[in-house]
């Protein structure tokens, strides 16, 4: 069994989350990734918790596992396009 890190830590930015995690790594995410968060209010971005498995924005109905931003996995709630 794989155990993942845990996330000690997020930033967000105009156009990138950071999340620090509990192994000294720290992951840059494009906010493009997730559309809730891209299109999300400064506020809204802010308010999130930390679990051991990743993290959630309560007012955004957004949870993100650091399993899925390792696998270089977004949003996986909506279909993708195929490109062409």
């Amino acid at each position: 069994m794989t155990i993942s890190p845990e996330p000690t830590a997020v930033r967000v930015d105009e156009h990138s989350f950071w999340v620090d995690l509990d192994d000294g790594r720290t992951l840059g995410v494009p906010l493009a990734w997730f559309p809730r968060l891209l299109h999300a209010t400064p506020d809204q971005r802010a308010d999130f918790t930390l679990s051991r498995a990743g993290i959630h924005w309560p007012a955004l109905d957004e949870d993100v596992s650091v399993a899925g931003l390792l696998a270089g996995k977004g949003d996986c709630t909506r279909p993708h396009a195929n490109a062409a």
